[in-house]
């Protein structure tokens, strides 16, 4: 097999087929274009495949995390501690209400949220932790809940890699106070744009419906319907935020396939790092030993000491070999937002730093076939053979 003779291997593809095709043309054929039966469908389904007591559908997992803040009233001047290690969402959600997103490092063998790190951090005005389940490894959540529950604090989990990822044996969804999960379109199963918060809390789960639709009462969300009311109240300031029917025909799809699309990037996970093992160039990822990896990402550090190429060069030259690939992720801190308003400056966090200037992700999801995978295997051989120091 030639890594050169085939065409351009994308970094991600979602599984898309006549099972979702279908599903999404009958919620269109229902009438029903917007929030309606199939939404409170997936939300069951949903908390029923987590093990969680409730579940809230949304249109990103960055409305997820927006109204899990606005649910545990965070206001102006309170401080959220985030890893510098994550996406935008995670921390602009924060500043949505004027407060602080607080960052701390991550732990350097695996990129995940650093409990001491954390700890250091809390101050009288920090109200809650948002861990970030980097790459679909849990975080020590043991260590972040002792934390938080000491200092009394709400811990918010940013789950967008994470389904399903299960901790000492409990799923990801069933452990802080509120998880937010993300159905992006490169995520593990999709609705194109759309998200889920779970909670163990009845209370906050119908605070956080309120906001997902414009603050209105409950007996007004299916006003349209024969059993809905036209007689709203808008009880507080609220957001448009909902799921529509024909995205949650395609979740509920999508959900039912998610633990046979889990199996297969794990099985591409297997191979990668039976393969790779071999080259010292290259840092794998660390399987997840405190519970079960759900590998959305397969992230990999390479060895400046080992190659004379950097981590850039490294991407380019995957790319000439029809190779897509990405980077997970450009530290909150180095980004202008956080150091022109917030005060944060290059150095302050050494390890996501060392991080960011040497990971990159290869491409893992259920469509890959094996020749795919061999591809990419070939193709970090050849470019160890040709840049090792």
């Amino acid at each position: 097999m030639s890594i050169t003779a085939t065409k351009f291997l994308p970094f991600h593809k979602p599984t898309i087929e006549q099972e979702e095709v279908d599903a999404v043309v009958g919620a269109l054929k229902s009438g029903w274009l917007t929030k309606g039966p199939r939404v409170r469908e997936f939300e069951m389904a949903f908390s029923r495949y987590i093990g969680a007591k409730e579940a809230v559908a949304v249109n990103s997992c960055t409305a997820a995390l927006h109204i899990a803040l606005a649910a545990i009233d965070i206001r102006a001047g309170d401080e959220v501690i985030i890893p510098t290690m994550t996406f935008a969402a995670t921390g602009e959600v924060v500043l949505y209400f004027q407060a602080l997103p607080v960052l701390v490092d991550c732990c350097e063998s695996t990129g995940q949220i650093d409990p001491k790190a954390v700890e250091r951090a809390i101050t009288p005005r920090t109200r809650a932790i948002i861990p970030v389940h980097y790459a679909g490894a849990p975080c020590e959540m043991d260590a972040i809940l002792e934390i938080a529950r000491r200092n009394n604090l709400k811990v918010i989990e940013d789950a967008a890699h994470a389904l399903p990822t299960f901790y000492k044996g409990r799923m990801v969804g069933t452990i802080g106070d509120v998880t937010c999960f993300s159905f992006y379109a490169t995520k593990t199963i999709t609705t194109g744009e759309g998200g889920m918060a779970t909670t163990e809390d009845e209370d906050l789960a119908e605070r956080m419906r309120i906001l997902s639709l414009h603050g209105i009462s409950k007996d007004a969300w299916n006003r349209y319907s024969a059993e809905g009311n036209w007689r709203y109240d808008i009880m507080e300031a609220g957001f448009k935020y909902n799921m529509t029917d024909p995205q949650a025909a395609l979740g509920l799809v999508q959900l039912a396939k998610c633990d046979a699309m889990r199996q297969r990037r794990s099985e591409i996970a297997s191979r990668y790092t039976h393969s790779l093992d071999r080259l010292d160039c290259f840092v794998l990822p660390i399987s997840a030993p405190n519970g079960e990896h759900a590998w959305h990402i397969y992230p990999v550090r390479i060895d400046p000491l080992a190659l004379v190429i950097n981590r850039d060069s490294t991407i380019h030259e995957l790319k000439e070999r029809g190779i897509g690939t990405s980077v997970h992720f450009i530290p909150l801190h180095l980004h202008s937002l956080y150091q022109n308003q917030l005060g944060y400056r290059q150095g302050q966090f050494p390890y996501a730093e060392k991080m960011f200037e040497t990971v990159f992700s290869l491409p893992i999801y259920p469509s890959m076939t094996d020749d795919d995978v061999g591809r990419v295997i070939e193709g970090l051989y050849d470019i160890a053979g040709k840049f090792r120091r």
